[in-house]
């Protein structure tokens, strides 16, 4: 069967999420900010350090950087100092109000309740948005996202790296090519949280920082006194309470493990079983360690239920998170390096080997990404060194003719046994390659394809992704009405669905 690589990558979703005449660098699209590929970028960031401190770096050696935006004064004084004829903020509302004439595109890599009133802030002025996984918070963001980029013809990308990634897109061949079979069962874990979740005590109010200013980083939640957790200096994962870290755990800030790493683990799944597309039956946390009133579990274990979808049959996804190593998996053989593969560490004297995944050089955070080399693989078991397995994160994929792994993100695909790989010949690519997240991005902005990641593909995968982190805060199987936006059965789940605004921190809706 022959399949066009559109169809497999972006399917029915480019209908009408492209202008009719194409991104070109015709006057009517210059007006709306498109350029032509020789023109430089001028890009704003809303979140200045961390995560957006690397997004930023990503997008400034062929763009400019004109406005750097931070709540946190400390957090983003690496930003601030690297690019000095950068403007800077503290208030993005202010910085658009200000600046929205001078800028194209913005990075956005605030906490997660804050994604969707930012970017909403900004593709209503017509600037094209890069925003961090998982997008958004609650699905009611995820449609309007998706909804606004339309209504505003922006060019768009959800920060998951590993949808670029060229073991992604391999892992989607190889399934389209029936080398496993029929796939009826997809296991996907992470290490983490590597912050802490599971509290169920907050530590005594203590003066906000001069550094720091905490309303804004508040914004859309519920205001609430500012804690450090008695800490005076960040723990190891540079954080002290809510921030700068920590608040992937809360309730009201993050969508804990789940949101902080399915986009990524869950993406390689994502393409090539179409999980988007097909109807989602039902969503459980049938596994749960360590809860707490106001923040995500210490570990969980999630299931999903699909409807078959096409000539694909239904479908099983588990997500484990709190690893401390890979799950034992029924049908996976004992000894089988799934997910992220070892490195080796050689013997006293000799020069270091490296793993069987190195990154292509010019890879911007795994993107193109690393690939499958059987020579290394060899050498690594042949090695007399001792071997040395990273963090248990990855995915296997279990078919009626065999199984498949992929690593973080989606990288180092392979058949397991992996001796199967040794006279395996890939399928022919039916997908194109991307040059990299974010420089697929500003491809996008300046007139070419769609990005990989685009709204149109990131906001439907966000949407049954959520529906696990909702799951986490109720007991019981839920089940979804997609066209209703509704779950079913469960009225107090269904007040997950849409986040409530803090005054002066609304963003005006788009209808459907």
């Amino acid at each position: 069967m022959a399949f066009s690589r559109r169809y497999f990558f972006y399917g029915g979703l480019l209908a009408g999420a492209v202008p009719s005449q194409g991104f070109g660098s015709t006057p009517s699209l210059k007006a709306l900010g498109y350029k032509s590929p020789n023109e430089k970028l001028n890009f704003a960031a809303i979140g200045s350090g961390g995560q957006g401190a690397g997004n930023i770096r990503a997008a400034s050696p062929t763009e400019n950087i004109v406005a750097l935006c931070d709540v946190d004064d400390r957090r983003a004084a690496e930003s601030f100092k690297a690019f000095p004829k950068a403007s800077t903020h503290r208030d993005f509302r202010k910085m658009l109000d200000k600046e929205a004439a001078n800028i194209d595109a913005v990075i956005i890599a605030t906490p997660d309740h804050m994604h969707a009133t930012a970017a909403m802030w900004c593709m209503e002025r017509n600037k094209h948005v890069y925003v961090q996984k998982p997008l958004v918070r609650t699905i009611w963001e995820a449609r309007q996202m998706r909804l606004a980029a339309a209504k505003y013809r922006v060019a768009t990308q959800m920060g998951n790296q590993g949808y670029s990634n060229e073991g992604t897109r391999q892992c989607a061949e190889i399934i389209w090519n029936g080398d496993v079979g029929n796939v009826s069962e997809v296991h996907a874990w992470s290490d983490r949280p590597l912050w802490p979740q599971g509290l169920t005590s907050i530590p005594k109010d203590e003066p906000v920082p001069p550094t720091l200013d905490w309303d804004l980083w508040l914004g859309i939640a519920d205001n609430r006194p500012f804690s450090a957790g008695g800490r005076t200096e960040p723990d190891r994962w540079g954080g002290y309470f809510y921030q700068p870290f920590n608040w992937r755990g809360f309730y009201d800030f993050g969508c804990g493990a789940l949101g902080d790493m399915a986009c990524h683990i869950l993406g390689a799944p994502n393409m090539a079983l179409h999980l988007s597309k097909r109807k989602i039956i039902g969503v459980e946390c049938i596994k749960k360690e360590g809860v707490s009133p106001f923040m995500f579990p210490k570990a969980s274990v999630i299931r999903f239920d699909f409807a078959a979808y096409d000539n694909m049959p239904p479908l099983k996804v588990f997500w484990y998170d709190g690893m401390k190593e890979n799950p034992k998996i029924a049908g996976v053989p004992e000894g089988e390096w799934v997910g992220d593969p070892p490195s080796v560490r050689p013997p006293a004297g000799q020069a270091p080997q490296r793993g069987p995944a190195p990154r292509a050089n010019g890879a911007d955070f795994q993107s193109p990404g690393r690939v499958y080399n059987a020579a290394q693989f060899d050498a690594l078991k042949a090695a007399g060194g001792e071997l040395r397995f990273p963090t248990p994160n990855g995915s296997v994929f279990i078919g009626d003719k065999g199984l498949l792994t992929t690593g973080t993100y989606g990288e180092v695909t392979r058949l397991l046994p992996v001796e199967k790989m040794k006279d395996y010949k890939m399928p022919a690519p039916m997908l194109t390659r991307s040059p990299g997240h974010m420089r697929d991005f500003i491809r996008a902005c300046k007139g070419g394809d769609p990005a990989c990641s685009n709204f149109d593909v990131a906001a439907p995968f966000v949407e049954w992704m959520l529906l696990g982190v909702i799951a986490l805060r109720h007991e019981g199987k839920l089940e979804y009405d997609p066209d209703k936006m509704r779950i079913t059965n469960n009225n107090d789940a269904n007040k997950l669905l849409k986040p409530t605004f803090r005054k002066g921190w609304e963003f005006h809706t788009v209808k459907a």
